[in-house]
């Protein structure tokens, strides 16, 4: 799977959890996705969990722990889908 699908599909599934929308416009991989997009960190176990779905992959929870930005979680998923 391309970086670039990856990165599609991560923006996507953040997207559901983010409270800043307008924010949702202008991310890059260097978007941090508490601070930036205001996702709650309740949800980013969310988040992992639908990462783990789309992606039919498994994150550990130290792997999950170092997702802050977008390009954290296309890195994750990258490494994991192989």
């Amino acid at each position: 799977m391309e970086r670039s699908e990856i990165r599609d599909k991560v923006v996507k599934i953040i997207g559901a959890y983010a409270k800043d929308k307008e924010a949702m416009g202008s991310v890059t991989e260097e978007t941090n996705i508490l601070e930036d997009l205001k996702v709650n960190s309740a949800r980013l176990v969310d988040v992992i969990l639908d990462f783990e779905d789309a992606f039919d992959i498994e994150v550990e929870d130290e792997d999950a722990d170092s997702v802050n930005t977008v390009g954290d979680a296309v890195n994750l998923v990258q490494a994991k889908v192989g």
